[in-house]
């Protein structure tokens, strides 16, 4: 049976709490860890506050914060290349998310650089041509927690990301309706959701005209076949495909053409990044500074899915090794596994490609000849032949972390 005291006694191993609904049936702290993949060790004490949690239609999920919430995905749930809507991630910067009528909801278009400002209903809006994507939506400070030193801010571990079918009409649809003037510069976004105090800055976000004008940029009303589910910004948010989740907003309510470069705080002095830091290939050139500049695509990674840290294997038993990879829209080529701490390489089998913004589901199998540990890594490579760095790159916001990972199983 589960304690209370053993239940905390398994917090305390320096990974997080687990909610008690979860962990029926799980009689030790290592069954209890291996179930929701606690392995997946964080710096001690930066996640001392999270529960497991279920949202209205959510699976369990990591909650790291309630108000605004902020919920990450477990591992365990990644294992295909779609994520399912009730186990994808939720993101927000602001406690105020009213629930939307799709009735009553309305989109304001306009702007200095707008030919004639617009207003539609929803209606009107899926009138305009349909568009599908399969996107990666990544949270530009996944696995924040497990910088060393340790790094303020929301202390994501692998799991602030998804993909899903995103379905809508194209942004360059609407802006070609409303009509622009050739000096446009960028588009600003703005939802719904709105602080509590005064003193907290609304979320708006601007994105460059030849992002806004790329064909897989859409105004989703639809993830995985279904209406956009409100943690996900019902009824039509930004879909950004290859940049990081700040971008795409939710609940839009407004989008403004602006031939100026846009100066609210979430882009002046919130996400950005040292220049110069990152092989970044895509530049938000109107936002840069000589110092700084925004973050835009999400660089090569992957993760591994199985086996878990700590999983016991016999000698001479095929171990599967599975996992996925993703980058900013360039292409996975290639995926690599070792399984001696780095030693040697062998490239993995790739899965189905489901598109260039997608997860790429890969997978290699072994069979241990040796008894003892056996440090396993993967690495990705992409069509630009950038590829993972050995240990993360530190910058004061924790972003970009794209280090190889490494689970450690035992061979007995």
């Amino acid at each position: 049976m589960i304690t209370r005291r053993s239940f905390l006694e398994t917090a305390s191993l320096g990974t997080m709490l687990v909610g008690p609904a979860l962990l029926k049936g799980l009689t030790t702290k290592a069954e209890a860890r291996a179930e929701l993949g606690l392995s997946q060790m964080l710096p001690s004490g930066t996640r001392s506050g999270a529960v497991l949690d279920a949202l209205a239609g959510k699976k369990p999920l990591i909650k790291l914060s309630y108000s605004p919430p902020n919920y990450e995905t477990p591992v365990e749930y990644f294992r295909s290349t779609i994520t399912p809507n009730d186990a994808f991630f939720v993101r927000y910067h602001l406690s105020n998310i009213p629930k939307l009528d799709a009735d009553g909801w309305k989109l304001e278009v306009g702007g200095n650089g707008a030919e004639r400002a617009l207003t539609l209903d929803l209606e009107e809006l899926r009138r305009l041509p349909a568009f599908e994507v399969v996107a990666v939506c990544q949270s530009a400070g996944i696995r924040r927690g497990l910088f060393h030193p340790h790094v303020p801010g929301i202390e994501w571990g692998h799991g602030a990301m998804g993909c899903s079918r995103w379905r809508g009409a194209r942004l360059r649809d609407l802006l070609d309706k409303v009509g622009m003037k050739k000096e446009v510069l960028e588009i600003v976004f703005d939802g719904a959701d709105s602080p509590h105090a005064r003193e907290t800055p609304n979320f708006v976000k601007s994105i460059p005209i030849w992002k806004a004008l790329e064909d897989t940029t859409l105004l989703a009303y639809e993830m995985n076949g279904e209406p956009l589910p409100h943690w996900h910004g019902f009824p039509v948010r930004l879909v950004v495909p290859g940049w990081a989740g700040t971008y795409w907003v939710k609940h839009l309510t407004s989008i403004s053409i602006e031939t100026k470069p846009f100066e609210g705080f979430w882009m002046k002095s919130a996400y950005r990044i040292p220049k110069h830091k990152f092989a970044t290939e895509l530049h938000f050139g109107s936002q840069e500074t000589n110092l700084d500049a925004p973050i835009t695509e999400i660089l090569v990674n992957s993760l591994i899915t199985a086996p878990r840290d700590g999983t016991r294997f016999s000698v001479g038993v095929p171990v599967t090794i599975t996992g996925l990879a993703w980058d900013g829209g360039f292409g996975i080529q290639t995926v690599e596994v070792s399984i001696d701490g780095g030693k040697t390489w062998t490239a993995a089998q790739l899965e189905e490609d489901a598109g260039r913004f997608a997860f790429r589901s890969w997978q290699h199998v072994f069979t241990p000849r040796q008894r003892g540990k056996h440090v396993i890594m993967a690495r990705a490579t992409n069509w630009l032949f950038q590829s993972q760095p050995t240990e993360p790159i530190l910058n004061p916001e924790g972003f970009h972390h794209s280090a190889i990972q490494t689970s450690t199983v035992i061979v007995a």
